[in-house]
């Protein structure tokens, strides 16, 4: 195994602290870097945060994130870190810190990594101090933390491999977010704006090919919705409609060794759903109410928190108790996922209950829902469930590139396998 010198951050890099306040937030403007943003190397801006000029400008003050300043939280979020992407105007929230590398010892995408691995994470471990409300680690004591520098070569070649993994879960992701928005965008013109009927109704020009345009009809009803499309419920479109349940935690002989998988509802909120984190055994399948169902169903988040929150099977699986699962008829699996996506808000809203709030399977079954013709949502099937298909490959895809690079960054870092052979493995994954 490769020894490399041992370092301290202070001597290859600069530390700088944030504010230790929140200024007014608005709508737009430069971005307010909260711990929440910190995501696995990388910054998830899905919901953020905006300052005036004024406040960007006091916030800037020590310091102004650049691109290539690796970000991190010391109180709570402890040994997340992220790194600043090219073209971000951003400035440090709360309980974030920043390191400004001297790229002429230290990569910057090296130290990302570098900081992920188990040997930093360990130092972080260790300089936790527990407290009453939330965990943090002393920022003075931060720049004495120990670090293993490779020649300035060898550390570009490693941020390489791994930022390769890396660059190609994210292009999946993007990929994936641009399929999703296509199928929301058709389910909106067909079933929510009725675009294809309103068209027709004004004179315009077909957008479908001729065979599906004339599908669609010419004029709405009374109601407002395509004539001869109906008002249901939910359960019009379902095979069934089933809620899980749990196995006895106290017996070892129905969790031990189990190879079932058993989705949980805070696991809904992942949407695509191919594994799950727990699994259960035979024995505790038949002694429990949790019950098989089959890839492609819609699964419904039933209680608190989550309540509301929709998801789609890859695989078979079971369920909790606080999951509703729809198995679909065979041509309602894309419609029935968007039109619930659609009317997440709509059907959290239902919920009831005075401690928590909790949705029911009953009113699961008789949610209000659209029915359009049977040729309508064979036609939209088809369309759609490529792109879904397509969403989950690419998921699966991905989460056999991060197992990859979760495997070779301790050994990278460490030394314990070569960059050649690193390189290979990488190639074969391709």
């Amino acid at each position: 195994m490769k020894k490399w010198p041992l370092s301290t951050i202070s001597a290859v890099a600069d530390v700088f602290d944030g504010p230790h306040a929140t200024p007014k937030t608005i709508d737009h403007g430069a971005i307010f870097l909260g711990i929440d943003s910190l995501d696995h190397g990388r910054l998830n801006l899905s919901s953020t945060r905006h300052v005036t000029n004024e406040d960007f400008k006091k916030w800037t003050k020590r310091i102004k994130p650049e691109a290539g300043d690796i970000v991190f939280s010391y109180e709570t979020r402890l040994g997340e870190v992220a790194i600043i992407p090219e073209g971000l105007v951003c400035c440090l929230g709360r309980r974030m810190a920043l390191i400004r590398t001297d790229r002429s010892v230290l990569n910057e995408k090296f130290f990302l990594y570098y900081f992920m691995s188990p040997q930093f994470q360990e130092q972080i471990r260790k300089n936790t101090i527990n407290g009453a409300t939330v965990d943090r680690i002393p920022l003075k004591d931060f720049p004495s933390f120990k670090l293993e520098l490779p020649p300035l070569d060898e550390q570009h070649t490693i941020a390489s491999i791994l930022g390769s993994l890396d660059d190609k879960i994210d292009l999946n992701r993007r990929t994936n977010e641009t399929l999703e928005a296509m199928a929301r965008a058709l389910f909106r013109d067909w079933f929510v704006d009725f675009g294809p009927t309103r068209a027709k109704m004004a004179g315009e020009a077909p957008y479908l090919a001729p065979e599906l345009w004339e599908l669609f009809p010419d004029r709405l009803n009374d109601e407002g919705k395509p004539e001869g499309w109906k008002i249901g419920e939910l359960h019009e479109l379902t095979i069934n409609i089933c809620n899980g349940g749990t196995p006895k935690r106290t017996k070892s002989s129905y969790w031990e060794n189990g190879d079932i998988p058993w989705l949980t509802s805070g696991e809904v909120r992942k949407q695509y759903i191919s594994e799950t984190e727990n699994h259960i055994t035979n024995e505790g399948l038949e002694n429990s109410s949790a019950k098989w169902i089959p890839a492609g169903s819609i699964v419904i988040a039933l209680y608190g928190a989550t309540a509301g929150e929709v998801g789609l099977t890859a695989t078979k699986m079971t369920t909790n108790q606080a999951i509703s699962s729809l198995i679909p008829k065979g041509i309602g699996k894309s419609y029935i996922f968007l039109h619930m996506l659609h009317s997440k808000v709509n059907l959290a809203n239902k919920a009831t209950g005075s401690a928590q709030q909790n949705l029911s399977k009953n009113l699961i079954e008789t949610f209000e829902t659209l029915i359009p013709s049977e040729k309508i949502l064979y036609e939209f099937e088809n369309k759609t469930s490529l792109l879904f298909d397509r969403i989950i490959k690419n998921l699966d895809e991905s989460h056999i590139l991060a197992q990859l690079r979760d495997l070779l960054l301790p050994k990278l870092m460490s030394g314990e396998i070569s960059i050649r052979d690193a390189e290979k493995m990488v190639e074969d994954a391709a």
